[in-house]
């Protein structure tokens, strides 16, 4: 039987218990989590999480959510979606970058990507404080899906010598699966 999929995505002020309750709430409606993201910014808890399932367990599984969000106090949004439909013509490479924190590096690196027509797929940066010289410091990490038609060699050296414009130390190498 083909199952369908929903994105659920949840925001709300960070305390224990919300992926457990989130998680439950998945599990009892009979439904599997395919993919997620959850993660802590600033103060607040973001998930968004790829759940699969008949479409009556979906629907199950939505009308259950307004219950959640009142007794977790988070925004829930939900939204039907379909499989990937990207074909084998794509070629997943890492991306990793790291300089001090300084503003627009992430917009200058997908600019970057997006002229040449390579999708970023999962992009999560960071910042954090050097250990010796306590220099504030930024760090992005993310998959692009470079289209097996382009030279690798050139958008290799392309994307260094950007980087090394803007002195931003980078690898960009095949993702490891």
């Amino acid at each position: 039987m083909h199952n369908s999929l929903l994105v659920i995505s949840a925001l709300g002020e960070d305390r224990p218990g919300l992926v457990d309750g989130l998680t439950r709430l998945v599990a009892d409606a009979g439904c599997n989590i395919e993919d997620s993201r959850m993660t802590v910014l600033g103060g607040e808890f973001a998930a968004i999480v790829l759940v699969s399932g008949r479409w009556n367990q979906l629907a199950k599984l939505e009308a259950t959510l307004p219950s959640l969000e009142r007794r977790l106090s988070l925004t829930v949004q939900t939204r039907r979606t379909a499989r990937s439909r990207r074909g084998g013509e794509l070629l997943p490479y890492a991306v990793e970058v790291v300089c001090m924190d300084q503003g627009g590096v992430v917009h200058q690196l997908s600019n970057f990507f997006s002229v040449r027509e390579i999708d970023i797929r999962d992009l999560a940066t960071t910042t954090y404080t050097a250990v010796y010289t306590g220099t504030p410091m930024f760090s992005v990490r993310m998959t692009v899906d470079v289209p097996a038609r382009m030279q690798i060699a050139r958008l290799r050296e392309e994307f260094m010598d950007f980087c090394d414009e803007l002195n931003l130390d980078a690898i960009i190498e095949p993702a490891k699966a």
